[in-house]
């Protein structure tokens, strides 16, 4: 691919169980980019709530969480597996913890707290600060990244993303009920669309995926012919 010495800043936005930090994850792969995982940030302040029982049952204690987030720390160390890096939350590898279904039952109300947002925004700035990077999440090409050069929007038919997060919950040998994550997404993008706080939408600049019917090799293929065309751009 050319263009390469170009260091931009690449947003993948979408639904959830859209296979946005898959793709993103190729991306950067790709173009020898840093992958930042910003759902993993929000997933980590779920957990630690949870266990502070800030959270829990799809209620977030707003107050409580506001008076003990200075205490997270949240840093990112290499996996030497996948190549790409583990959310560490106070010094602890949780990248396990932070995908299991409470984390997943509770992030949604959390990650609506404005003062979580703000803090995490920043700590998503000062990462990306040089370009170089591919984030996905919900607002990144919304809110964190306003003038990302390349803005991409991920969606798929509801459905296909269940049966995607069931295999993924069953392939990690969680355990995992196709109607249970079937409402938890439903219920995910009502409240995450729905939301004051940095609501998830389109970037009237980002492109549009729906990756319903389509392979990780298509999707490549896709991306390569869209920055192929967004690099060269005058």
């Amino acid at each position: 691919m050319t263009g390469r010495k170009t260091k931009i800043i690449i947003t993948v936005d979408g639904f959830s169980s859209c296979g946005k930090s898959t793709f993103a994850k190729a991306i950067a792969r790709e173009l020898g980019y840093i992958y930042i995982d910003s759902g993993a940030m929000y997933r980590a302040v779920t957990l630690f709530a949870l266990r502070r029982g800030l959270a829990g049952g799809g209620i977030a204690d707003e107050p409580g969480i506001l008076k003990a987030l200075p205490e997270v720390t949240m840093t990112f160390s290499p996996d030497p597996v996948t190549g790409f890096s583990a959310t560490c939350l106070n010094g602890e590898n949780v990248e396990r913890e932070i995908r299991d279904r409470e984390v997943s039952d509770n992030v949604s109300p959390v990650s609506t707290i404005a003062g979580v947002r703000s803090r995490l925004v920043e700590l998503q700035r000062s990462l990306a600060a040089g370009g170089g990077v591919v984030m996905d999440g919900r607002d990144i090409g919304t809110v964190v990244f306003p003038d990302a050069r390349l803005k991409i929007f991920m969606t798929a038919r509801p459905e296909v993303r269940a049966q995607r997060r069931y295999l993924e919950l069953v392939n990690k040998g969680l355990p995992a009920d196709f109607e249970a994550v079937m409402k938890n997404l439903t219920d995910r993008d009502r409240i995450d669309s729905s939301r004051e706080v940095s609501p998830l939408r389109q970037a009237e600049d980002a492109v549009v995926l729906d990756n319903s019917d389509m392979t990780p090799d298509d999707q490549m293929v896709w991306f390569r012919k869209l920055y192929e065309r967004r690099i060269n751009e005058s």
